[in-house]
């Protein structure tokens, strides 16, 4: 088995990279441990990220991606990574506040879930600095700038 992508689009949003994009990103964020994997990414409405973002996060507002690992015992054999939630309205709308190509934002909206199913995490300031940095050289790496430098 190779790396799956399961595709779910929920959404009437026309502004969405293709599959072929999103899987290429999302396989340039796995770990060599995770190159026979598969995983889910769901785009959504605001309606449908902010329901779940209230329900899982306790917070009532859309956001960019939410990021849901699977728990599935070793024993099982399984090889899922989880589910990437991300919403096409915010992830456009962020693109264009900050001065990015929506092309970029989405790359970076899908390594960084992809780290986050991984194991990776923001919460602390020393883990931020790690998952940042490898988003940057994983975006980089593809041709992408920093995406934490905002233009205006």
């Amino acid at each position: 088995m190779s790396f799956a992508l399961d595709l779910q689009v929920a959404c009437d949003s026309t502004e969405l990279p293709d599959e072929d994009l999103l899987m290429s990103w999302a396989q340039s964020a796995l770990s060599a441990d995770n190159t026979e994997s598969e995983m889910t990414i769901r785009i959504v409405d605001e309606d449908e990220i902010q329901t779940l973002n209230r329900d899982y996060r306790a917070k009532d507002k859309p956001t960019n991606v939410l990021s849901f690992p699977a728990e599935i015992p070793e024993e099982l054999g399984l090889s899922l990574l989880g589910d990437l939630i991300i919403c096409a309205d915010v992830v456009n709308e962020e693109a264009k506040q900050q001065g990015k190509t929506q092309t970029a934002h989405w790359a970076h909206m899908v390594i960084h879930g992809t780290l986050h199913l991984q194991g990776y995490d923001h919460i602390e300031p020393n883990d931020a600095e790690i998952m940042e940095k490898l988003e940057i050289e994983i975006l980089q790496k593809l041709g992408f700038p920093d995406p934490y430098v905002i233009s205006e």
